[in-house]
């Protein structure tokens, strides 16, 4: 298997080095960092801590509640205003 020479930045070279474990080479390093960013970007899609799943839920559930209140608002509004108008034709 032939070498390559790249050329890299200082501070690169540093946080590849910061990154390199014990018995392991460059090449490695940079094999398992390209492995590890190749990954399959759908696994762990959507997934959240515990915490933030359970904010997330109860801001959903009051935004159903606060929809839902709404609506039954809007619906009892709109039955009474057609009641008065079905009460308005059998006076004309």
């Amino acid at each position: 298997m032939g070498t390559k020479t790249i050329g890299i930045r200082e501070e690169v070279y540093e946080r590849l080095k910061a990154r390199k474990r014990e018995g392991e080479s460059f090449t490695d390093v940079v094999d398992r960092l390209i492995e590890d960013s190749t990954a399959d970007w759908r696994e762990g899609f959507g997934t959240l801590p515990a915490e933030e799943a359970a904010d997330l839920e109860r801001a959903a559930e009051r935004s159903r509640e606060r929809v839902g209140a709404g609506s039954a608002d809007r619906q009892t509004r709109a039955i009474a205003e057609m009641a008065e108008d079905d009460g308005d034709d059998e006076t004309a």
